[in-house]
Parts: structure tokens; C-alpha cells; sequence
């Protein structure tokens, strides 16, 4: 299992991660999530990215029974929120947070601690000033975030190396062979200021498995028969439907299944460090780890990208150069 660096870390997660969500109700129970995870240390995974509100907080819960024993074989990485803070100060709830997960994952410190949303009106400095604080306190080794913008995440560095704090080695967001929106900004920002990306619905929940059908219920058993409300609906178009039967195709000429497709155009693109796949299942996990054998051509990457651009015309202006050294920005470059 080949394994990159997390963006200024010194964090090295195997290219294929596994991500908590499935681990609680309605998907694995606490034996099914010690099988996977066991799974994984088989397979050579050794990222775990979970959160504080997955499976109504269960997930930490039975993440950390299934690692008793076996901690350091992993790279464990959980979420909090600021959203809904009633009478909390951030610094409070981040404070409150860490210490249930540190609790629930039966662990001293986490290797990434994460915003989970953006907290628009909440100032930087008073998101990185209690995350350095926990660095410092050996809590947390680092701190990244999800679902920033580009914009967001230049103006957190700027905060942070302002007042010499501690800033995201790492952001998180939706991107997949239907889904490229983070093409435009988020990737070339991740290149150039050595930040570490991390791909989520990177099957767009089984999607890209080729196991829903247009037309069709879904299995029964699967996460979208389970999870009706979830991204499999929301993504079902009639153009992700033919987008599918493009890829199925390409995929069987080359041998492979749409799923390791899936997840090997991902890892054709530098700035990804490790992919989180929701595995209720521990075959799921030996299917994904497979994966990361398939190494595409930039021939190969050229016909894929072709068959899902998400621009269907001419001349869009997008600047992904990455800019210049900084000039203008005051934030010198990597």
C-alpha cells in the first residue's frame, strides 16, 4: 500500500483511508466495525477519519473499541462542529468536543483534528488560537478542515501566520468522477501552499459502484436502501446515469471494475493524499485497497477526464496557473 504525505505534516496515510460513518446504527454494528477495521490493518490501511456526529456519535464510540490494542497502527483523524453554540464561546466547544472524542476513540491524542463545516461568522483566530492550544497540549498533532474555499482557507493561513498558530495542513471535500467542482480552485490552492487533500464521497456513496441501477430500487441492504436520504439519491441525474454506463465501459475494456476506476483516477491527482471510503462491509475494504494497484496513464487520465468534464462548452476562464510567488498576497509561498 503506497502511503503519501499529509500536505506540512509529518503524517504519512495510506492512499486508501477508511472513513467512520458507516460504524453505528443504521449500518455496522460494533462487531461488523471490528471486522472491517480489522480488515484494513490486513490490507495495510492505517487512516481512520471519523466525526463527533456520525451514527449519533456511535462511530467514535465503536472506533475505539475496535483499535483497543492495536492504536499505533493507526492515523486517526475525528471532526467537531461550531454550529448551534447556544451559550458556548468556540474555545468552549472545541474544548468540550476534544475531550468526548478523546474519551470515545479511548485514546490520548488524535493525529487530525478537524472542522467538520465552515463557521462563517466566527473570526480565524478564535478557531486557530484553541486548536494551537490543544497542538501544544499534545491533544492533536494537527489541525485541518472540511469543506473550506479557497478563499477561506487563504485567509486562515494568513490569521494563523500572523499570530503564529497552527494552521490546517489538510482540507476535506466532496470530489469524484461526477462531482469535480474542486478542479477549479481548491486542488491548485492545495498545490501551492503544500496543504494535503482529502477526497470524500469518493464513490458517491457506492454510486460508482455500479450497484445502483437506473430505474431500479436499490439492493436491498445497501446504504441507499438503508440511508434513503443520503448522496446516492441526490446524485442520481439522468446525466450521472449515462456518465456511469461510459465509465462501466471503459473500466471492463481495461479489465478493472467502475469502482477501482473510481478510486484510481482519484489517486492520479498529486494533491490527493488518501481517499475516505465508508466500508460497512470487509470486503469493502479488500475491494478498495485493490484499487490503489491501478496506476492510470496520463492517456488513460486524459479519456476519463474527457468523459466527465462537467463543462459541455468553450472557453471557460479559469485561472489555474497557481499564481504567482505571492506577490501582492503577503503570503509567501511553500
Amino acid at each position: 500500500m503506497e502511503h503519501r504525505k499529509l500536505g506540512s505534516s509529518d503524517l504519512h496515510p495510506s492512499v486508501i483511508g477508511i472513513g467512520g460513518y458507516p460504524f453505528g446504527p443504521p449500518l455496522a454494528d460494533q462487531a461488523m466495525t471490528t471486522r472491517v477495521l480489522d480488515q484494513a490493518r490486513e490490507s495495510g490501511v492505517n487512516y481512520i477519519d471519523t466525526s463527533d456526529i456520525y451514527a449519533q456519535g456511535q462511530s467514535e464510540v465503536q472506533i475505539g473499541v475496535a483499535i483497543e490494542g492495536h492504536r499505533d497502527d493507526f492515523i486517526l483523524a475525528t471532526k467537531f462542529n461550531l454550529s448551534n453554540l447556544g451559550d458556548e464561546t468556540p474555545r468552549q466547544r472545541i474544548m468540550r468536543k476534544i475531550d468526548e472524542s478523546l474519551t470515545k476513540l479511548k485514546t490520548d491524542h488524535i493525529e487530525l483534528y478537524q472542522i467538520h463545516h465552515v463557521a462563517k461568522d466566527i473570526p480565524a483566530e478564535e478557531i486557530l488560537q484553541p486548536l494551537d492550544d490543544l497542538v501544544k497540549s499534545g491533544k492533536i498533532r494537527y489541525v485541518g478542515n472540511c469543506n473550506y474555499s479557497s478563499w477561506r482557507q487563504m485567509e486562515a493561513m494568513q490569521v494563523a501566520r500572523g499570530n503564529n498558530l497552527s494552521w490546517y495542513v489538510s482540507t476535506q471535500n466532496h470530489y469524484n468522477l461526477i462531482y469535480r467542482h474542486v478542479e477549479l480552485e481548491i486542488l491548485p490552492f492545495c498545490k501551492e501552499y503544500e496543504t494535503g487533500f482529502i477526497p470524500y464521497f469518493p464513490l458517491a456513496g457506492g454510486f460508482l459502484t455500479g450497484q445502483y441501477r437506473p430505474g431500479q430500487p436499490a439492493p436491498t441492504g445497501t446504504r441507499s436502501d438503508l440511508v434513503p436520504t443520503g448522496i446516492v439519491n441526490k446524485i442520481t441525474t439522468e446525466r450521472s446515469n449515462s456518465l456511469l454506463l461510459k465509465l462501466e465501459s471503459f473500466s471492463q475494456e481495461h479489465g478493472h471494475p467502475v469502482a477501482e476506476l473510481a478510486l484510481a483516477w482519484l489517486l492520479s491527482h498529486p494533491e490527493v493524499t488518501t481517499i475516505i471510503n465508508g466500508a460497512e462491509k470487509p470486503e469493502y475494504i479488500a475491494a478498495n485497497a485493490k484499487a490503489a494497484e491501478w496506476v492510470l496513464t496520463a492517456e488513460e487520465c486524459a479519456e476519463v477526464d474527457a468523459i466527465t468534464s462537467w463543462w459541455d462548452g468553450d472557453g471557460a476562464a479559469v485561472d489555474t496557473t497557481g499564481g504567482t510567488t505571492g506577490a501582492g498576497s503577503g503570503v509567501p509561498r511553500k
